[in-house]
């Protein structure tokens, strides 16, 4: 009798991907297991590692099992590239004080930062403000603040929106790579810290203050916004301002140049010279002052540069604020989605993250008495998110207007070189759909001055998507916000007048209060006449609209309409 070969089909069995095989052996050293995140009443408790697994390398406390467990998701399924991280515990009155330090911890004493404190308390405990449940510091390693209050799923949705979200962005995005040096910046701050506590001792703490209220009324202009230009070595430096001395020193003396006396023959350094040197459109005033101003003191240069350093450090997160959020935002999300399908949250920790997702992406009517603009979480997460579903799920429409995106599946890659690569105003230009449009209910308004009513130039149509993208990129556009004054002429050879130009944008003049508060404050530092031109127009075309001097305009320059000159008094 013939016998049938009978073909058994193997079970295949199941890959497991690797961030899970990790995981499994990591959690597999603790008496609860994958419940390590649940069963404990509160964050705070000690883990319970199993006697066999006493002593080998695995996190003894909870947060530092939550921070490993979301570094396998983070790295291994998804490929983020972080600093090392450190999260540290503040309690309520601490993370008031981080705040007022504008986040870096021993930052230097100034009563800027002790006022803001103050008005943080008040508001904070007459119920007017929240705290943030975090704040992290761009330095490696990336320091992450959690609030000791916050429950198990906050602390658990910080560590993914902080450790790994904010943290990869610091990282990977290019303003940061060329403008920041996370591995410095601790080190930075306490050397300058010990700096200032120096100069206080020696000099006192008023004279050092007054230095530092100057310093910081021009810190938004006392950045390289563009690139970062190669500055002098401290011996240029010094051979510079050695030549400035000596040419003080021969051309001016009260008894020589007085009536009747015989002048000193013109230096070297006169002859042939120009009336002039030409700053060269010098866009960073504090390194401007420090390394120019005549009689400076050398510890006043010192501190000008400092704080142009910390001023540096701020400047990529000024222009980054929609995707850097909206970044943290995406991450958070992903992570405590796939920690929940891994069964490490129960459901009622992902219901309780889900409402507190949906509190930090609300973005309040433009008739509310909340609303201050767009909520740079919302639009942030809603963009990314938008450029996963289009990679994944495109519709016709995605097809035509994202063929480089729509259904090609790589959304991982496109996300990230988005994060790399642009900053606010570019990828709201590059990245804003259509239909996000429609579901945000965008439209451009015109306000004129001229007008009784509001003017809707746009609306979410075929003909207005391109212009309402253009509009709302333009807001994130710092030269729209923060007015363009740069360094142009240094009137060595005659009174060592400064000239800085203001270039008119989209015709909006300086703000009167503000310019004589802030010439008084350049006009300390320079310690000689300082005239501020607002100039239209480019090239040959340029005009001068009007002029501002500190103590006055001298004749030599005085162009255009003079419309005040700020009393010292």
């Amino acid at each position: 009798m013939n016998t049938a070969n009978a073909v058994f089909a193997e079970k295949a069995t199941p890959v497991v991907p690797e961030y899970k095989r990790q995981i499994d052996e990591l959690l597999s050293h603790y008496v609860e297991g994958k419940n390590v995140f649940i069963t404990p009443e509160n964050w705070d408790q000690p883990l319970k590692i199993k006697p066999e697994s006493e002593g080998r390398p695995i996190p003894l406390k909870w947060l530092q099992l939550v921070e490993k467990v979301a570094s396998i998701i983070a790295k291994e399924k998804y490929g983020l590239d972080t600093y090392p991280n450190e999260i540290r515990t503040v309690d309520s009155e601490q993370m008031l004080a981080l705040y007022s330090s504008v986040g870096l911890p021993r930052m230097y004493s100034h009563w800027s930062f002790g006022k803001s404190l103050e008005n943080s308390k008040r508001s904070y405990d007459a119920g007017q403000m929240g705290l943030a449940y975090e704040i992290v510091i761009n330095s490696s390693p990336c320091i992450s603040y959690c609030m000791t209050q916050n429950t198990k799923m906050m602390q658990i949705l910080v560590i993914n929106h902080a450790a790994f979200g904010h943290n990869s962005f610091f990282k990977g995005n290019h303003l940061f790579k060329q403008f920041t040096n996370a591995e410095e910046i601790l080190p930075e701050i306490e050397r300058i810290s010990h700096f200032v506590a120096e100069c206080e001792e020696k000099y006192g703490v008023e004279t050092v203050t007054a230095v530092l209220d100057a310093a910081h009324a021009l810190q938004i202009h006392g950045v390289d916004k563009t690139t970062r230009p190669r500055k002098r070595t401290q011996e240029e430096e010094k051979l510079r301002r050695d030549e400035i001395e000596e040419f003080l020193r021969t051309t001016y003396d009260p008894v020589l140049n007085s009536v009747g006396q015989q002048k000193r023959p013109r230096s070297e350094f006169q002859k042939g010279a120009h009336p002039y040197e030409d700053l060269e459109g010098e866009e960073n005033l504090l390194y401007l002052i420090a390394t120019r101003a005549p009689h400076l003191e050398e510890w006043k240069r010192k501190l000008l540069l400092d704080v142009s350093y910390i001023a540096q450090y701020f400047y990529p997160q000024r222009q980054t604020q929609v995707m850097n959020e909206g970044w943290a935002s995406f991450w958070h999300h992903t992570l405590m989605t796939d920690m929940y399908d891994l069964d490490l949250i129960s459901d009622g920790m992902y219901l309780e993250f889900i409402q507190s997702h949906s509190g930090v992406l609300y973005q309040p009517p433009m008739d509310s008495p909340y609303y201050s603009g767009f909520n740079p979480y919302k639009l942030g997460f809603s963009i990314y998110k938008d450029i996963q579903r289009m990679s994944l799920d495109p519709t016709e429409e995605d097809l035509e207007w994202f063929p480089e995106i729509a259904g090609k599946g790589n959304w991982l890659e496109v996300i990230k070189d988005a994060m790399q690569n642009y900053r606010d105003d570019d990828f709201v230009q590059q990245f804003l759909s259509p239909r996000l449009i429609r579901e945000m209910d965008l439209c451009t308004v015109i306000d004129n001055e001229d007008e009784e009513n509001y003017i809707i130039a746009e609306v979410g149509d075929a003909k207005g998507y391109r212009q309402i993208r253009s509009d709302l990129a333009d807001q994130y556009c710092l030269a729209n916000r923060i007015p363009c004054i740069t360094g142009e002429k240094y009137f060595l050879r005659k009174d060592r007048t400064l000239e800085l130009h203001h270039r008119v944008h989209n015709s909006r003049p300086l703000h009167d209060p503000s310019i004589e508060k802030v010439m008084k404050y350049v006009h300390s530092l320079w310690g000689h006449p300082v005239v501020l031109h607002s100039v239209a127009g480019e090239g040959d075309e340029q005009d001068v609209i009007s002029s501002v001097g500190c103590p006055k305009i001298p004749k030599y320059i005085t162009r255009g309409h003079v419309y005040k000159e700020v009393s010292l008094g």
